[in-house]
């Protein structure tokens, strides 16, 4: 059996361990740097393509950390014994 020089041996790729989401607040800041990025007019073709598919990827964590705090919110609300009761919000709260 041919033994293989340890300089030549194959190492495992370890691969880097994936990154939380960012904060609502750090996406949302993100996010308008990329649309006054878009709205400049000063972007490449390429470099546009690339912005609007990072937006619509920071577009959805949003989305998706604000439909969290509404249903948080609605778990929260209280009837008036005091028992946990869904409230949904108000319809002016959600459009905005």
């Amino acid at each position: 059996m041919v033994e293989t020089p340890p300089h030549a041996r194959i190492l495992p790729v370890v691969e880097p361990k994936a990154k939380s989401p960012p904060s609502f607040e750090d996406a949302l800041t993100k996010l308008e740097t990329i649309v006054e990025a878009m709205e400049s007019g000063d972007v490449p073709l390429a470099a546009l393509l690339a912005k609007f598919e990072e937006g619509t990827a920071l577009l959805k964590i949003c989305e998706a950390r604000l439909k969290e705090a509404e249903l948080k919110i609605e778990l929260l609300k209280k009837s008036k014994d005091g028992s946990p009761a869904l409230a949904p919000l108000p319809a002016t709260a959600r459009d905005e």
